[in-house]
């Protein structure tokens, strides 16, 4: 067998649907895989989680040495979405568009016994052609004639419906493999008034860079509290410089409100409260960390830390939003005095003010450059789903002997073409009683 022949046969295998429809059903089982057992995670999470006595299977050294802690990235996976992707091409080449330009040729039938075979048929010994094409119109068929035989369509976007699902499934594929490929996924947490660049990568593509000309700055942090004082919303103030520190762009991002640049989105999902920066005395400053506390009842968080003024006084300070309120307490937890950012305050024969409350936001950071590209497929996929509940039919009629005979046949909703088919009969007959 020569390698021409050898080929020839492997694509008619590949192209096959039940090889099309075993590789979708693998990537479905793989897919599942890839649900239950969490995607990359450090080698210690899948140690603790995944240990050798737990399964003979499913333990952490079949799941590393498998690939299946970054199972949507490994190479196995590409090779089966290639396979897939291969398939449903050969398929819609070879065996889709073949039908769809068979369904749109003029088919004839001569002869009764060809129209007679179809399970839907009649006839009338009254003939008219003209009353009959008419009748076929109303119905928004597509009516051919040819001497003594007419040949009649509609509905062949019902026909089309599975090439879409085809170039859908093909469109979403390749939309996902390149922002799998090409993708990345970073976390960044930045204080407020700091610049930063895209590097703390947690998870990017075989070929994806990370854009070193991208500088980024955190210009403010704030809180909007709801009136439990529970947090409602949390908002950054973001620029994107260029080398040179100039603006390019800059806007507010919140939770679900990204900043989108340069097909680059960055999104709000964390914040942190650093420290303090306090000022005791005229000119000695310090940044004092803070401790945080988290209140069962309602979840809200306050931070707190304690500081030395002499041997002899200590005094704990609170701070219990980020609504410009300090709490100073001394050591028996009593309140000894309530102020503000940048006030002087003495206590203890001590001048301290509280000049700043250091914050960090939390940013994430991703570029999925064919996700534009799925969303497409998707739509096509929805379009070929409304598409593929249109009825496919077609009419033969011919005449034969001074009578008219006629048949149809549909792909879906056979009792409602039935009826369209005793309908137009009647109506034929009573045109042909008034002509």
């Amino acid at each position: 067998m020569t390698s021409r022949n050898i080929l020839w046969s492997l694509s008619k295998k590949i192209s096959n649907l039940s090889f099309s429809i075993t590789m979708f059903l693998l990537i479905a089982c793989v897919s599942i895989l890839g649900t239950t057992i969490e995607q990359d995670k450090s080698i210690d999470y899948y140690k603790l989680n995944y240990p050798e006595n737990m399964s003979f299977l499913f333990n952490w050294k079949n799941i590393t040495a498998l690939g299946l802690n970054h199972l949507y990235s490994n190479y196995w996976f590409f090779f089966i979405l290639g396979l897939f992707f291969l398939s449903l091409i050969l398929c819609t080449f070879s065996t889709q568009l073949p039908v769809l330009k068979q369904a749109r040729r003029w088919k004839f039938l001569y002869n009764k016994s060809s129209i007679e075979k179809m399970t839907c048929n009649d006839s009338s010994s009254s003939t008219s052609f003209i009353n009959f094409i008419y009748l076929l119109n109303l119905k928004n068929y597509y009516v051919f004639q040819k001497g003594k035989a007419i040949y009649a369509y509609k509905g062949i976007l019902g026909r089309i419906a599975p090439i879409f699902v085809h170039f859908s499934i093909i469109i979403t594929l390749t939309g996902s493999v390149i922002g799998l490929s090409t993708g990345f996924f970073a976390q960044e947490i930045v204080p407020i008034g700091e610049s930063f660049h895209i590097q703390n990568l947690i998870k990017s593509g075989y070929l994806s860079v990370a854009p070193a000309d991208i500088l980024g700055k955190v210009n403010d942090f704030y809180i909007s509290y709801n009136k439990d004082q529970s947090v409602k919303q949390f908002f950054s103030d973001l620029s994107i410089l260029d080398h040179y520190g100039q603006l390019i762009y800059k806007n507010k991002i919140s939770v679900n409100h990204p900043l989108k640049f340069k097909g680059i989105t960055f999104y709000q999902t964390d914040w942190k409260v650093n420290a303090l920066r306090i000022q005791l005395g005229d000119n000695y400053n310090i940044e004092q960390p803070l401790s945080e506390l988290v209140f069962k009842s309602n979840n809200n968080k306050s931070w707190v830390c304690n500081l030395k003024l002499s041997k002899k006084y200590q005094i704990s300070i609170l701070i219990s939003n980020l609504d410009n309120s300090i709490m100073f307490y001394n050591e028996l937890g009593v309140l000894i005095n309530q102020t503000q950012y940048g006030v002087r305050n003495v206590i203890y024969g001590v001048p301290v003010i509280v000049k700043d409350l250091m914050t960090s936001t939390g940013l994430q950071i991703k570029r999925d450059p064919g996700v534009s590209i799925a969303y497409l497929g998707f739509f096509i996929l929805m379009v070929s789903i409304l598409l593929s509940y249109i009825s496919y039919s077609q009419i033969w009629a011919n005449c034969v002997d001074g009578r008219l005979y006629f048949s149809g046949n549909t792909n879906r909703a056979f009792l409602s073409f039935e009826n369209e088919i005793m309908k137009i009969y009647k109506r034929y007959i009573d045109l042909m009683m008034v002509t």
